[in-house]
């Protein structure tokens, strides 16, 4: 069974994105993949800082975030999308858990895992336009984001209170697209 880790780019309490990623995590759950979901907020950082890292060392909610990722092959993040590029917190997120400790190889925390990215705004494009830094950024620390991306416009008007998507056919693209990427870990044996 793959295991999927599923997460949004975001710390606001009623979040579009968190929205998103719980119903991709519902989705992969039924393509039949072990899926963690996890809430930014639950593990609070202060913004990267080489000079306390070198002082202070990792702080422990990283070093617990770190060991989430290392148990998860698979990658779902919605990521909002702030002046064209994905959030502050994600960022800071992704350059914490990225750093090395001990005997740990560079990048341990990333290698050899696969990323299906979403988002969802108010505006036009959904955040389409924050995917395309995040997936550039996510492929130079060695993870292999797939092709498929969905980005959900007017997302103010897009579930319903219960977090759901109102759409039909938006729904059926993220769930045809969270299939798709459990299938591809699946060929791919990633466990």
């Amino acid at each position: 069974m793959s295991k999927i880790l599923v997460f949004a780019g975001s710390t606001r309490k009623d979040s579009f994105n968190k929205r998103l990623a719980k119903c991709a995590a519902n989705a992969a759950k039924s393509a039949g993949a072990e899926v963690t979901y996890f809430d930014l907020t639950e593990y609070p950082m202060p913004m990267y800082d080489g000079d306390l890292e070198t002082a202070e060392g990792l702080p422990e909610t990283v070093r617990k975030l770190k060991e989430i990722f290392k148990q998860h092959n698979g990658l779902i993040i919605a990521s909002p999308e702030y002046n064209s590029s994905f959030s502050g917190v994600l960022k800071n997120t992704i350059d914490w858990v990225s750093r090395q400790e001990g005997q740990e190889p560079s990048l341990a925390v990333f290698k050899n895992k696969y990323a299906l990215l979403l988002s969802a705004s108010p505006g036009a494009l959904g955040g389409l336009r924050g995917l395309v830094g995040l997936r550039s950024m996510l492929s130079n620390i060695q993870v292999t984001v797939v092709p498929d991306q969905l980005s959900i416009s007017k997302a103010h008007e897009a579930f319903n209170e219960n977090g759901e998507l109102l759409d039909a056919k938006q729904l059926q693209q993220l769930n045809t697209m969270t299939l798709n990427f459990v299938n591809v870990l699946k060929k791919l044996d990633v466990k």
